[in-house]
């Protein structure tokens, strides 16, 4: 990819910011004992499962998923996709706001009226700064109903997530490489849906900086039009929800310590890709991401 310096930092900057409020809204339900709202918290009564028997689910739950946005995307199903994609921010949205409002009353449901407006302007009205604003909290909230379920479901939920994020990122190297699936759902997303399920930054590069500014500066009364070709920087919302699991996890079962390094140990294997990285390719960024996240993982074990 190669980004200027300035989109390359706003990305990882946006990246880590968003590890570090998912560990805070998971700290927030877990360490409080606060319920997850809107009926998110698991029954108590859950029998737990082993941690592949877990994997063997998410796996079968997963490949469901990819099936069906294939068939939407198939059939041309924007509205529906639009109003699933609402839904899923309002909720998120909703799960990270409530979590540093627990000393307002009805709490939740103050959430839900701050949520909606951000999730509208969000889907509906396309507003760049919101996008990515509101990116900063919809993957706290989907990760602490990850957290809080495999912390139900299963008695090993450290070993299931690291199965997980192997599988994810098998995954992510074969959609990107070999099957293409990848750039054609972020080019379905942005062209089509107008929308992109994760960070999002639009920039143009020096050549096409000079002819913008060439052309602002011309002072011929006859009408010109130069086409300029704007790049964009994209992150996709798994590989920022996927290492915050796993970090919450850490914090959890092994300490805030572990947690942090998991997060940074991400952070720098991604600022890795994004500097190997060449422009207007596509790069699976979970292999690296785990690969970070994993040797962080290994390091704090062995300070612990």
């Amino acid at each position: 990819m190669k980004h200027t310096w300035s989109i390359t930092l706003l990305l990882l900057a946006m990246f880590f910011v968003t590890q570090l409020l998912g560990l805070f809204v998971m700290s927030q339900y877990i360490s409080s004992d606060n319920p997850l709202p809107y009926g998110m918290e698991p029954p108590a009564e859950v029998e737990q499962r082993s941690a592949f028997d877990l994997v063997l689910s998410f796996a079968i739950a997963f490949a469901l998923v990819v099936v069906i946005m294939l068939l939407l995307t198939k059939y041309n199903a924007e509205t529906f996709l639009r109003i699933w994609f609402f839904a899923v921010v309002v909720l998120a949205l909703g799960i990270s706001l409530n979590s540093v409002l627990f000393f307002v009353p009805n709490s939740s449901i103050f959430a839900l009226i701050v949520a909606l407006p951000l999730a509208f302007f969000k889907i509906f009205k396309r507003n760049l700064v919101v996008h990515n604003v509101t990116e900063l909290l919809v993957y706290p909230g989907i990760a602490a109903i990850f957290v809080v379920m495999l912390l139900s479901w299963t008695s090993a939920p450290l070993t299931a997530i690291i199965v997980i994020l192997i599988l994810i990122s098998i995954y992510d190297m074969y959609a990107v490489w070999h099957a293409g699936f990848m750039q054609k759902m972020a080019q379905y997303q942005i062209q089509k849906l107008k929308i992109f399920t994760g960070f999002f930054v639009p920039y143009i590069g020096k050549k096409e900086r000079r002819i913008v500014t060439q052309t602002a500066k011309t002072k011929s009364k006859k009408k010109t039009e130069k086409k300029v070709n704007a790049g964009v920087a994209i992150l996709g919302g798994g590989d920022v929800v996927f290492p915050i699991i796993l970090a919450g996890i850490a914090m959890i079962q092994i300490g805030l310590t572990s947690a942090l390094m998991v997060s940074l140990g991400a952070t720098i294997a991604l600022a890795l890709l994004f500097y190997l990285s060449e422009k207007g390719k596509f790069y699976p960024a979970m292999p690296f991401i785990t690969t970070g996240c994993f040797i962080a993982l290994g390091i704090s074990r062995l300070i612990n």
